[in-house]
C-alpha cells in the first residue's frame, strides 16, 4: 500500500521589513501655528556663544576696557553665553598672564549674566590641567578643551589628555577638535570613550563634515550635545539636533545670530532659512581670509578698538575690509 502524501503547507511569504512601517511623512518643518506649545527651554549650555577676540596694546597689555565694553555689548544682544580663548581669541598666540587677565575681564565685565566657558589649550597634559583649575577657581562655568600638538600625538594621548582635565575640575567641559588647524583629530572612537567621562557633555566640531555631527548624534547623543562651528551651516546642525552656535562671527552679529537660533527652537524653518542665508555671506568672506584678522577688522568698523591680530599673523588690507564692510553692511538689523 502507498503511503499517503502529507498535503505541503501554503508558502509563506515574507515580507520587507520596511513595507510594514507606517509612510506617515515626518513633520520636518511645522509651523508654528500648529504647535500646541512653546518648545521648553533647554537645560545646561545652549544657545550662541561668541568666540571673544583678544585685544591686546602694543605694550602686550589687555585692552581691558575695550573687553568689558564687547561683553556687555553682546550680553545686551542677547547672547546665551560667552567664550574667551577659543581660536578667534588667539589663544595660541597669548602668554599665560594673557591668557588669565582675559578670563579676568569677561569674568568681571559679565558679572555672571550668562555662563562663561573659557578655552584650555596646551601641548602639555600637566599646563592643561593646570589652565582648567586656575580657570574653575577663577569663576568659569566650563571649560572649552582645546589639543596643541607639535608632533602627532596616537588616539590613547589623545583621549588621556581630554580626559586629565575633565577629572580635574567639577564643571562641564566642551570638547574642541579642528582637524584642518590640528595635528591630532577626535576620531569617532575617542568621542565614544570621552563620552565616558560624566562631566564631558559637549563637542563642538569644527571639520566642515556635517555628517560626522550626524554619526556623533547617532552614537553618543543621549551622553553629549553638539556646537556648530562657523566651518557648519548653523541652521542645518541645529536642524539634526545640535544646540546651537560657538564661533568667532557672533561676535560681529550677535542678534541675528540670537535670532536664527530662536527661530530654530520655534521650528520657523523657512523663516530661519532665509535669515541663514544672509549670514552664511558673511562666513563665505571669512573663509577667505584670517578669521580673527576678519573679525578684529568688523569690530573696529563697528566702533571697537580692538586692534590687529597678533603677530606674526597680518591684519587685513584694504581690498579684504572692504569686503567684510559690504558683507556686515548686507545683514538686516539686529
Amino acid at each position: 500500500m502507498t503511503p499517503r502524501r502529507r498535503p505541503r503547507p501554503a508558502r509563506r511569504i515574507r515580507r520587507p521589513w520596511f513595507r510594514a512601517l507606517p509612510l506617515t511623512p515626518l513633520p520636518v518643518w511645522p509651523p508654528v501655528s500648529e504647535r500646541s506649545s512653546p518648545p521648553a527651554p533647554e537645560a545646561g549650555f545652549h544657545g550662541v556663544f561668541p568666540y571673544l577676540v583678544s585685544p591686546v596694546d602694543a605694550q602686550g597689555r589687555i585692552k581691558a576696557e575695550v573687553l568689558a565694553r564687547l561683553v556687555d555689548h553682546l550680553v545686551q544682544s542677547g547672547v546665551h553665553g560667552l567664550t574667551p580663548l577659543g581660536s578667534t581669541g588667539e589663544f595660541a598666540y597669548l602668554n599665560a598672564d594673557q591668557r588669565r587677565r582675559v578670563v579676568e575681564v569677561v569674568l568681571e565685565a559679565n558679572g555672571g549674566r550668562v555662563p562663561v566657558v573659557a578655552g584650555v589649550a596646551a601641548t602639555t597634559t600637566a599646563d592643561a590641567v593646570h589652565q582648567a583649575r586656575e580657570y574653575e577657581r577663577m569663576g568659569v562655568a566650563g571649560v572649552l578643551a582645546i589639543l596643541e600638538a607639535y608632533f602627532p600625538v596616537p588616539e590613547a594621548g589623545v583621549v588621556d589628555y581630554f580626559r586629565a582635565i575633565a577629572r580635574a575640575v567639577s564643571c562641564p567641559v566642551v570638547l574642541y577638535t579642528n582637524p584642518t588647524f590640528q595635528r591630532s583629530d577626535l576620531t569617532l572612537g575617542a568621542i565614544v570613550r570621552l563620552a565616558e567621562e560624566p562631566n564631558i557633555g559637549y563637542i563642538k566640531d569644527a571639520s566642515t563634515n556635517t555628517g560626522r555631527l550626524l554619526s556623533i548624534l547617532d552614537t553618543v547623543g543621549d551622553r553629549m550635545r553638539v556646537f556648530s562651528a562657523s566651518a557648519h551651516i548653523p541652521l542645518a546642525v541645529m536642524l539634526i539636533g545640535g544646540v546651537g552656535w560657538m564661533a568667532g562671527p557672533a561676535c560681529l552679529v550677535p542678534a541675528q545670530s540670537v535670532r536664527l537660533y530662536e527661530l530654530a527652537r520655534a521650528g520657523r524653518w523657512e523663516e530661519a532659512m532665509a535669515l541663514q542665508r544672509r549670514l552664511w555671506r558673511v562666513n563665505q568672506v571669512f573663509a577667505a581670509h584670517n578669521l580673527a584678522a576678519c573679525i578684529k577688522a568688523g569690530l573696529e568698523l563697528q566702533g571697537f578698538a580692538v586692534g590687529d591680530p597678533l603677530p606674526p599673523q597680518a591684519p587685513l588690507g584694504p581690498e579684504a575690509r572692504e569686503e567684510v564692510r559690504r558683507a556686515l553692511a548686507e545683514l538686516p538689523a539686529g
